[in-house]
């Protein structure tokens, strides 16, 4: 599979002032299929450790961090030569070991030619980081998510199509754009675990990818239990369990009753397996300095999300039609996604406090604030985008929708107007270039 984050870890590799390398994210996103592949392909040599199961594996960090004894231990346990610049060492489950954790700030202080990098979930790594023990300013970090659109259109031989989105010819994707709606409801229904999507794509096999993401369910579910007491697992379950219900309504806000901040929202978050976009009450520049007092919440991925709506295979065929309740909770869910995979990590929306008009999602720039609105089929009105606008004097907003590419001018009044552009919904993922191209040529005025 070609994963976009292997450009960032070879940029990693290829920096002068690197330190070790923190790959995080929630389970089974493919954390260290990525760090072992990235290995194979850019060192001589892999020192591969994880540890999951060994307590002596762990006993030797635990001992101390004098890194020679710590190198000396990884080639005895490893059986590699373990050398600078030519060896990646690779420390897998590092949740599981804190004194490993912190045994990464020595490896960046006294033996920086070293190339280590270590692999971890969310969960685990979250309850270290408010320790004494955690790198804080010692560890390069990344994000890994499930698999972009543009991904998944790699992992089933698509990829002639993902260079033609990237380049932005709207015009030639113009002719392809029944088969790239076709492929985004498949992407609806696999979604991007790696495992559902390379199940799927060995034969197109629908429902070999359902059972993969049953059996992914369970394991969070049963990571519930695991890492929370009885009372708290509960509430976690209750949760998790009504995010399908509460993304199908037409309000989606969590209130103040369930806030951000409660264990099993912040539990959730802290697994990656939900991401909470807030509500501001002032869209202007440094948009986290206005939140209201409601948000959104998402799960990780868009095929989960399916499968815990247990929507029938037979979507796939009758389009959108027979998503029912759930396609604009899909397609939102879609567009978050590919937002977080293209880096946009602070996400906001806005409604108005007393109308029904409502902006699904604020990218905040360096020069303003951007709308995009999201449309779960070809519904080409604009009433919030129009009043926002006009309201907030934006001089551009997207619309992502099932329609074509487009580009118009709309005018509120003589001398205010803005550029409203239409984006296909599979090309949901370019949503941050597009602003940045839009920005080259007309900087937005700060409001």
């Amino acid at each position: 599979m070609k994963r976009d984050a292997l450009q960032k870890m070879i940029r990693w590799k290829e920096n002068p002032r690197r330190m070790p390398l923190l790959l995080i994210g929630a389970r089974q996103v493919g954390k260290t299929w990525l760090m072992r592949e990235f290995g194979e392909r850019n060192y001589e040599e892999v020192a591969y450790l994880s540890f999951d199961r060994s307590k002596d594996l762990r006993s030797v960090f635990e001992q101390g961090f004098d890194v020679a004894r710590l190198l000396a231990n990884i080639r005895l346990a490893t059986g590699r030569r373990v050398m600078p610049q030519n060896t990646l060492i690779i420390l897998d489950e590092i949740q599981e070991c804190p004194a490993a954790i912190t045994s990464l700030k020595y490896f960046c202080e006294g033996a920086p030619e070293y190339h280590v990098a270590a692999v971890g979930s969310l969960l685990g790594l979250y309850a270290q980081e408010g320790g004494t023990g955690f790198p804080v300013g010692k560890v390069d970090m990344l994000d890994l998510y499930p698999m972009s659109f543009t991904e998944f259109l790699e992992a089933l031989g698509e990829g002639g199509f993902v260079e033609v989105i990237k380049r932005h010819d709207w015009e030639l994707l113009r002719t392809f754009s029944p088969r790239l709606e076709e492929l985004l409801r498949y992407y609806y229904y696999v979604g991007g675990m790696p495992k559902a999507v390379e199940d799927f794509s060995q034969n197109r096999d629908f429902i070999a990818a359902r059972e993969r993401q049953i059996s992914i369910l369970r394991g969070y579910r049963r990571d519930f239990g695991k890492h929370a007491s009885a009372s708290e697992t509960r509430r976690i379950t209750e949760v998790w369990d009504s995010i399908p219900n509460y993304l199908a309504q037409e309000k989606k806000d969590f209130k103040q009753k369930v806030d951000r901040r409660e264990r099993p929202v912040q539990w959730l978050h802290d697994a990656g397996l939900v991401h909470g976009v807030s509500c501001v009450h002032a869209p202007q520049m440094s948009l986290g300095g206005f939140l209201g007092n409601s948000f959104k919440l998402y799960t990780t991925d868009v095929g989960l999300l399916s499968a815990q709506c247990r929507l029938p295979g037979r979507v796939l065929v009758e389009g959108n039609n027979v998503f029912g309740q759930y396609k604009g909770a899909l397609t939102e869910q879609y567009v978050m996604q590919q937002l977080l995979a293209a880096g946009e990590t602070d996400l906001f929306y806005w409604k108005a406090p007393k109308a029904q008009a409502e902006i699904d999602f604020l990218l905040q720039g360096e020069q303003g604030v951007v709308p995009v609105e999201v449309k779960a089929e070809r519904n080409l009105k604009a009433k919030s985008l129009q009043s926002f606008c006009k309201r907030f004097g934006s001089s551009l907003a997207l619309r992502c929708s099932m329609g074509l590419y487009g580009q118009s001018r709309v005018d509120h009044a003589p001398g205010n107007a803005y550029t409203l552009i239409d984006l296909p919904l599979w090309a949901a993922g370019e949503i941050p270039s597009i602003i940045e191209e839009f920005a080259r040529r007309a900087p937005i005025p700060v409001p």
